[in-house]
């Protein structure tokens, strides 16, 4: 069994992280007057929410700043990436991660 503190550390870390990138976004306009925060995360899963293209692609570029700064790097192979637009998938947009 591990230390049971890492696990508590690393959301912890996590938490600094994701507040930093989500100061950098505006909240998703999901219609109707909702809205919902840029950032939802869960542990090590990370959903990102924006209303546009250019804003998901600054917050992926701020997210990989970030983790590089703390010398973490996202896994590609475990990545996904879903653009979703007036409730109809967008083939022809994908996001990447390095």
């Amino acid at each position: 069994m591990g230390c049971t503190i890492s696990p508590i550390l690393f959301v912890m870390a996590m938490e600094v992280i994701l507040k930093a990138a989500e100061s950098s976004a505006n909240p998703a306009n999901l219609g109707g007057g909702c809205s919902m925060p840029p950032l939802k995360a869960f542990m090590d899963d990370t959903t990102i929410i924006c209303s546009k293209e250019e804003e998901t692609r600054r917050m992926l570029a701020r997210l990989d700043t970030l983790m590089a700064w703390c010398r973490m790097k996202f896994k590609p192979k475990k990545s996904r990436s879903l653009s979703i637009r007036k409730g109809k998938i967008e083939e022809a947009v994908t996001f990447t991660v390095e």
